[in-house]
């Protein structure tokens, strides 16, 4: 065995003095106050050959001499970090090759022990291990390796599926499970947990949108026409702007020709005219939010991009939006409204979820590098009932979308045949975001705590940017390479390979060795299933191998060819060892037709608004309102993201001379030298969905457009929206206000001629929990968020909302207080 050399340095502080004193006043909850805290960096670094410590030092701005510590935080053993790629890839083009490098964070603690640490305070059980002593050999250490499971289910039966659905987390339904049984009782074999887990994801509430697909009986009468049929009439007659509608990550709508800078044949940057088409796309990423804000609203973020750059047959993202909805903030300050109310343990609070969300969002576009230009920000919760329920957003929103261009040749996904390459574009897999599609199904309360945390994602911006080069450079090209693309979003690759086999008509054969991983250790159920982020799955003609791998080279970007496709209708997945296949599936078993969900509800009598008591002066209650969060500045949650990166926006959130933040759109231009482009703005009204569902749909609509009345738009017939339905469903009050609302905004947009050909539904919008014995619950209302895009004839046409510096705001009301008309004036 050759010699290796290891160097085990000393950064500097890990935190600012400012992160250090939070650190320690959330310890101050529990202590004594006589306590000290301090961090440091560490970098152990790994070599085959002889280590320059003294310009590694320089780099890392480290030293040798070590200070003693009470333990270290770092990778997980086994484990790659994002860290560690990264700062090894610029060691490398700095002239260090061959060589490892992976950063811990010292803590020395004074005046309390490891045992009374919060250590969820700074410590990701999921990516991080804990290290007593300094980790010297952790280049040296390998954990046993776990081995595939198989489901008893020859010996037990439809026990055994009941048994893996609540160990994994799985949220199958009685139908499913019935379901599963009939299939492996015909092929006389026990199902292995990659498939079960596999199945569970492509299924889940979350891709198979069961609740707008279901068939629905108001008052005993079947209903014809089911919620997605009711979406999908908004964009049937002569409607030759959409493109793509319905079937690909975004919606598509015809663009112009546009003057657009792009390498050439011979990678020189020419402008070239070219016909690009806009698309739309808005996600939620609400479960990961709720449990860990900062990575789940960051690659709420990241998943958005990716599904931007996954459409047809490769695009690009120009502008992202961002939406957050959360309860009471319960803020320190009298003067603001707040609601001490018992709250679960187990998810973040509405305060910390607006501390840590947005910057999470706000870092990864950073990063990424697109720019994010529109928003909303709501703060909801009323007070709880006698059957300990009330409407709120424990569960929150985070709301994230954008729009981008895309070549009209490029529009639709292409046609394969098979042995095309299959291929794994991004980052390696990581025992991370298990089982986040079947997670993110269900009520917050419903799953194991552990299997809560493991759905939530990590992101890498930098990883993904390189993906996007990539596909930026494979669509430049005169033929573009690229076939087909998917992005790996939930359920992993055991949801985005499948799906590839599914759109394009063949089977697939996966060697799962091939598929890079950063945890040696995971199981084949872990590699298939987990939901790393930053990856794409694509396929190519194999004659262009060589031009695809020159062009990841360029980028430094990774990628893995993991199998092909075939003519057989199967999935068909090797272990890494290849002793035994982990899926072996046909393709109508993963998507075959399931029992359609049916829903009963009947009629209710609308509750009306309760009158407005002014028990304050109107002056009071001004003050109130214009201190609410949903009312007041947002500009704290503008100004922590880019706002102009990529040199395209012609509209952002700030307005005027002094940049005060009151655009009601967002512009963008399609290229450098022209001005059109598109306008995008956002409306939501849940608060009047407790009372009214449908005229809360209507509002919000109404708003969206309202918002759009600066731009110059093309003509109202040529807006389409993004609908994003959030409700908490599974009560007749909660399933009727959903199709209350559907059904309102539906016909109200085929009224006014509006498609609405992108949208996307997360309808358990639940949280219970159980507090001194009591039951307790917190649900959304129906929330219908509307975002609103339509082409720009100029935008140089555009007004914005601005005031002058002498301006006054004269407020008049007719509440009479006192006997006596009020008249109050803001400066």
């Amino acid at each position: 065995m050759s010699k290796s050399f290891n160097l085990f340095l000393q950064g500097q502080s890990s935190f600012s003095s400012a992160q250090l004193s939070r650190l320690k006043a959330k310890l101050k909850k529990n202590l004594s106050s006589k306590i000290s805290l301090t961090a440091n960096d560490y970098f152990l670094i790994n070599s085959e050959k002889a280590l320059d410590a003294d310009k590694l030092k320089e780099v890392l701005h480290a030293e040798e001499t070590l200070k003693d510590c009470s333990f270290y935080i770092g990778a997980r053993l086994g484990t790659i970090s994002p860290w560690s790629s990264k700062a090894g890839d610029i060691l490398k083009n700095i002239g260090f090759d061959q060589l490892r490098i992976e950063k811990f964070v010292g803590f020395n603690l004074v005046g309390f022990e490891i045992d009374d640490f919060q250590l969820e305070a700074i410590f990701d059980p999921m990516t991080q291990s804990i290290f007593q002593k300094p980790p010297l050999e952790f280049f040296d250490s390998s954990l046993s390796s776990k081995d595939q499971r198989v489901i008893d289910f020859c010996n037990k039966g439809i026990d055994a599926l009941k048994t893996a659905n609540s160990e994994l987390g799985l949220a199958l339904s009685n139908d499913e499970i019935e379901y599963l049984d009939i299939f492996y009782s015909n092929e006389k074999r026990d199902p292995t947990e990659s498939e079960l887990m596999m199945f569970a994801q492509a299924n889940s509430e979350h891709c198979r949108h069961k609740i707008f697909n279901a068939d629905w009986s108001l008052d005993s009468n079947k209903v014809e026409s089911s919620l997605f049929d009711l979406i999908k009439k908004t964009s049937k007659g002569d409607k030759p702007h959409l493109i793509s509608a319905y079937k690909d990550n975004a919606a598509v709508i015809s663009g112009e020709v546009s003057n657009l800078l792009e390498q050439n044949s011979k990678d020189v940057y020419k402008f070239e005219s070219q016909l690009m088409n806009s698309l739309i796309k808005v996600e939620t990423h609400n479960h990961p939010t709720a449990i860990s804000p900062f990575p789940g609203a960051a690659t709420g973020s990241g998943g958005e991009i990716r599904d931007e750059g996954a459409t047809g047959s490769g695009a690009k993202p120009k502008t992202g939006l961002v939406g957050f909805n959360v309860s009471n903030l319960n803020l320190d300050d009298d003067n603001m409204p707040k609601q001490k109310a018992p709250f679960p343990d187990r998810i973040a609070s509405p305060k910390q979820i607006m501390i840590e969300g947005p910057i999470g969002a706000a870092a990864f576009n950073n990063e990424f590098g697109r720019p994010c230009t529109l928003g909303y920000f709501r703060v909801l919760q009323t007070k709880t009932n006698k059957e300990k329920s009330a409407y709120g957003y424990h569960k929150p929103i985070m709301l994230a979308g954008g729009i981008g261009q895309i070549k009209d040749a490029y529009s639709l996904k292409g046609s394969i045949d098979h042995n095309h390459l299959v291929i794994v574009l991004g980052g390696p897999s990581m025992l991370i975001g298990l089982g986040g599609g079947a997670a993110s199904s269900v009520s917050s309360g419903e799953s194991e705590e552990e299997l809560d945390f493991a759905s939530v994602q990590r992101g890498n911006a930098e990883m993904e940017r390189r993906c996007q080069e990539v596909i930026n450079t494979c669509i430049s090209k005169k033929e573009n390479i690229i076939k087909f693309i998917h992005d790996v979003g939930a359920g992993g690759l055991s949801n985005a390979i499948p799906e590839l086999a599914k759109d394009t008509g063949w089977g697939v054969d996966i060697d799962l060795g091939k598929v890079p991983v950063a945890d040696k250790n995971m199981t084949p159920m872990e590699i298939w299933c987990n939901e790393s982020q930053e990856r794409y799955v694509l396929a190519i003609h194999p004659d262009d191998q060589k031009i695809f791998e020159d062009i990841c080279s360029r980028e430094r970007c990774s990628y893995a060819i993991v199998g092909k496709t075939i003519e057989d209708q199967f999935v068909r997945v090797t272990s890494p060892d290849s002793s035994f296949m982990p899926v072996n599936v046909p393709l109508d078993m993963l998507f075959g037709d399931l029992p359609k969900t049916k829903i009963n509800v009947s009629s209710e009598n609308p509750k009306n608004f309760h009158n407005f008591e002014a028990k304050d002066s109107l002056e009071k209650n001004i003050l109130k309102v214009l201190r609410h969060p949903t009312v007041g500045s947002k500009q704290f949650l503008i100004t922590i993201g880019d706002r102009t990166v990529g040199g395209l926006i012609a509209r952002d959130q700030m307005v005027g001379k002094y940049q005060v933040p009151t655009s009601n759109y967002s512009m963008v231009n399609n290229s450098f030298t022209e001005y059109h482009g598109e306008a995008i703005s956002m409306g939501e009204k849940p608060s009047i969905a407790i009372s009214n569902p449908s005229a809360s749909m209507r509002m919000a609509l109404a708003e969206s457009i309202f918002n759009l009345m600066s731009a110059p738009i093309k003509s109202l017939d040529r807006v389409v929206l993004s609908a994003n339905w959030m409700a908490a469903c599974g009560s007749n009050k909660d399933d009727l206000a959903l199709r209350e609302g559907v059904e309102a905004l539906s016909k109200i947009c085929c009224e006014l001629d509006i498609s609405i050909p992108v949208g996307k539904d997360s309808l358990s919008m639940r949280s219970k929990w159980v507090e001194e014995g009591q039951n307790f619950e917190v649900k959304s209302p129906l929330t219908g968020v509307i975002s609103a895009m339509a082409p720009v004839i100029d935008t140089r046409l555009a007004i914005t909302t601005e005031l002058e510096s002498c301006s006054m705001i004269y407020i008049t009301s007719n509440l009479q207080i006192n006997k006596e008309w009020a008249a109050q004036s803001l400066q």
